[in-house]
């Protein structure tokens, strides 16, 4: 899908050669990929900025709305339709950063350059997102017309879904969302706002934050006369009531406010060109040592859940003087054909890295699972440099993918190598790619297992591939064991996710955390139910829900490295101005999804609907819906729908129209192509049109013919037909030789956008 969306901007910048834009233009003409960069096009074409296009089916509706000019006629359309970027006149970027989450909102002004001005387009909208970025919303202002997104009940949507074109809305990548506005004059001004959260990263003490803000040069108005403005707004409140300290920032932005734990900046002006880099940030909020706080907020007024909220974070600290953990370590790695080539060459070069990173004291052992089990030695072997390259020798020999799936002998037979640990921490990291009908038993028989372990059970930190895994099996998984689950949906980023989870379970810091004394009130529930360790690679944030009087004195108790008892006071502070329901929102959902999945809880599931619903973050129990308003002059102020009065004076009446998009959702897995060994990816694979599925049966009939039937055989039958016969057949096969050719031929007509 991405591929094709690039190839359709690189064609929608061809047909673009076509507008006149008068002798005051300013900018250059649309610049190509070289034909050596075109195994580059679809990232180089791919929105890496929030993004606007005219979708063009039709190259003769191209043309400057304001300066006609003569074009040459084009035959033919463009299947599928180019996408022409359109011009920026405006844009403006607010981030509130709280905690370890940021709440972004881009709005800005394009104009239909592109299209005649007694001409209708759709107008598709690209909204690339951040780290763990999640669509919170779109809202489009036009002439007469207005779009919102709105997040409805998923069996609410089941009507609408028949009715939804591929085209209206979704998801290119999993960090990339697109909406369609459907039919919007040549000419016409769009008034956009984007709206999404996102997670900022960490290391070493410090925050990072990046958002996609790279506007590449076609977008920018080709009048001079036209001005462009440009306006950033960013506030940061870490919560920790300590000085947060600016780091570095990749545009220039003044000052307003620097308070303990909060500050404030902002950017106005008219600029000659678009940011061409992305808006990057840091700062550092954190000391030395381990330190923790604790919010207490109401629930808000139209909560869906009443009880108050709660949030504790702890920060891991720059400077770790504790002794570090000895860490027991088994890699499985699911090794069916679905992983064959870069996806099982990129998690052997992760674990290869991640043995490297292991100490002396340290012990792994590799297991591998396909239909059977394969184990790189039958104990723990300890970390040496020998040890360490035979285990990447075995996993180049043994890396060989073969049928089946069968994952809990493997997940067993590590719980059971880690049963006897003293002095260490058991870790489990899980890979697969693939989903089986045994899920829920294989929870329930490592629940069992790990309630059975002693004081410190194995933490299993579960990695799911691609979109055809089960991804809340594999959070379950890891929330009972206080493990972490890491997702990647495309083959692009398998090794550096991989690597990242590695690095942050491997560099625990706190173990058994537990928060005291919540037990004194009336009611509690965390998120997760088992709190996580704490690791020096990222800080740890904490949601929950209570009744009761909360305790003024709250302490976080752990195990350090030498499994000596830690305590630490947490500062209990109100956080009225921080919205710790949206910051917290898409990983509550999460959570509540994946057990709702577990215990196949109704309850759980109308409470994950309407948490999706509250905040706008997208569910697998909701689904995104369209909702376009239209202004229509009405003479007779008695009739229906909503009135409002114009400038003018003329009362208007608003007509509202749903317009479904896509479900988006990630769904719980797909078993039937884990049987098949389907490579993991994401985005649907494209299925053969009715041409397609007709030529190939007319060939594959044609190609049965001939080998029943010898050329001789032909010749003498040929012989015997009278001439109707003859002008029959000769009909229906050049019928059948267009089909093949029509297509093939609209394209190169489209491709060269008229020129040719």
């Amino acid at each position: 899908m991405a591929e094709d969306f690039a190839r359709a901007v690189e064609d929608g910048l061809k047909l673009a050669k076509r507008i006149y834009l008068g002798n005051d233009r300013a900018v250059a003409a649309p610049r190509l990929a070289a034909p050596m960069e075109r195994t580059s096009t679809a990232q180089a074409y791919l929105p890496s900025s929030p993004m606007v296009y005219a979708v063009i089916p039709d190259p003769g509706i191209v043309d400057n709305p304001d300066l006609p000019s003569y074009q040459p006629h084009v035959h033919g359309r463009c299947d599928p339709p180019a996408l022409i970027p359109l011009q920026m006149n405006a844009i403006e970027l607010d981030v509130d950063c709280y905690l370890d989450t940021a709440l972004v909102t881009v709005t800005g002004t394009w104009r239909v350059h592109c299209v005649m001005g007694s001409k209708r387009c759709d107008c598709r909208i690209a909204v690339p997102m951040g780290e763990h970025g999640s669509i919170l919303g779109v809202e489009v202002e036009i002439t007469r017309k207005s779009y919102a997104t709105q997040l409805i009940a998923a069996q609410d949507g089941n009507e609408l879904e028949k009715t939804t074109q591929p085209q209206s809305g979704g998801f290119l990548k999993p960090n990339i969302f697109t909406l369609t506005v459907p039919q919007v004059d040549g000419g016409t001004n769009l008034s956009i706002k984007m709206s999404w959260s996102q997670k900022l990263t960490y290391n070493e003490g410090e925050f990072f934050l990046d958002i996609p803000f790279n506007f590449p040069e076609y977008v920018t108005p080709a009048v001079k006369k036209i001005s462009k403005r440009v306006k950033i707004y960013l506030s940061v409140d870490a919560g920790t009531g300590t000085e947060v300290l600016f780091k570095r920032c990749s545009h220039q932005l003044k000052e307003k406010m620097r308070n303990s734990g909060t500050l404030r900046f902002s950017y106005e002006g008219d600029v000659l060109k678009w940011s061409n880099t992305d808006f990057s940030f840091s700062f550092t909020a954190s000391s030395s040592n381990i330190v923790g706080g604790l919010f207490l907020q109401s629930a808000p007024v139209h909560d869906v859940d009443q009880r108050d909220v709660f949030s504790f974070y702890l920060f891991p600290g720059k400077e770790q003087k504790t002794k570090a953990f000895k860490r027991e370590v088994v890699f499985i790695v699911d090794v069916s054909k679905s992983m064959a080539g870069k996806p099982l060459e990129d998690v052997n070069n992760a674990i290869s890295t991640a043995l490297s990173k292991l100490s002396p004291g340290d012990s792994f052992n590799i297991i591998t699972f396909s239909d059977d089990t394969s184990l790189f030695s039958t104990s723990m072997e300890l970390v040496t440099s020998d040890s360490v390259e035979r285990g990447i020798e075995w996993m180049n020999k043994n890396f060989a993918v073969s049928d089946g799936t069968n994952m809990l002998p493997p997940l067993e037979k590590a719980v059971e190598m880690l049963s006897n640990t003293r002095g260490s921490v058991p870790m489990i990291f899980f890979v697969t790619d693939g989903s089986v009908e045994d899920e829920r038993h294989i929870c329930n028989v490592m629940k069992k297992r790990l309630a059975s372990s002693g004081s410190l059970p194995p933490r299993i930190h579960t990695f799911g591939l691609g979109v055809f895994c089960n991804h809340y099996f594999l959070q379950t998984l890891a929330n009972l064991s206080r493990g972490q689950h890491e997702s990647v949906y495309n083959t692009d980023h398998i090794e550096e996710r991989l690597d990242k989870l590695f690095t942050r379970a491997l560099s625990t810091v706190l173990l058994n955390i537990t928060i005291e004394p919540l037990q004194v009130l009336d009611e509690v529930e965390v998120y997760p139910s088992k709190i996580p360790d704490l690791t020096s690679s990222s800080p740890l944030m904490i949601y929950g829900r209570y009744r009761g009087k909360f305790p003024e004195n709250v302490k976080a108790n752990g195990l350090l490295g030498d499994f000596s008892s830690f305590s630490v006071e947490l500062t209990v502070q109100s956080a009225k101005d921080m919205p710790l329901d949206k910051v917290f929102a898409k990983n509550v959902i999460d959570l509540l999804t994946a057990e709702a999945w577990f215990l196949e809880d109704k309850q759980l599931k109308e409470k994950v609907t309407k948490l999706s619903i509250q905040t706008g973050v997208p569910s697998e129990y909701t689904r995104m819906i369209q909702l376009e308003n239209t202004e229509e002059a009405s003479k007779q102020s008695d009739t229906g729908g909503k009135k409002k009065i114009a400038s003018n004076g003329e009362k208007q009446k608003m007509i509202s129209r749903t317009i479904p998009l896509q479900n988006f959702s990630i769904g719980f897995g797909d078993i039937t192509a884990t049987r098949e060994n389907v490579s993991p990816g994401y985005g649907e694979q494209r299925a053969p049109d009715a041409a397609e599925k007709f030529v190939k049966a007319a060939s594959s009939c044609c190609a049965s013919l001939c080998n029943k039937c010898c050329c001789m055989c032909c010749v003498q039958c040929c012989t015997k037909l009278n001439d109707q016969c003859v002008l029959v057949f000769t009909q229906l096969f050049t019928a059948l030789a267009c089909i093949a050719c029509f297509e093939c031929c609209t394209n190169v007509c489209c491709a060269c956008g008229g020129e040719d």
